[in-house]
């Protein structure tokens, strides 16, 4: 039996390191699902938070090679609203 892979327009992944080139590196479980979510893309566009010269990332650090990302955008400082800390008052 085969399946058809998932092919989208665009992706969107968002990284902690990359460079002009494309080349990723992401964080924790983002390095999971983000280089399979880039693959399936037509278009890829990156966002990165720290955004290097081509040369400086360690090149076995890399999780996604640039030949899949077509779109590198710089975004410093991105406010991550998912993450929120709850806390609850334990009764005594």
């Amino acid at each position: 039996m085969l399946e058809e892979a998932i092919q989208t327009d665009f992706a969107l992944v968002a990284a902690v390191y990359g460079d002009r080139h494309g080349n990723l590196v992401f964080e924790k479980s983002a390095a999971n699902f983000n280089p399979l979510c880039a693959m399936a893309g037509r278009v890829t566009i990156a966002e990165v938070e720290e955004l290097l010269e081509p040369g400086e990332l360690d090149p076995a650090s890399v999780h996604l090679p640039g030949v899949f990302v077509q779109h590198v955008v710089h975004g410093p400082g991105r406010e991550k609203r998912i993450e929120r800390t709850t806390t609850a008052e334990v009764a005594p």
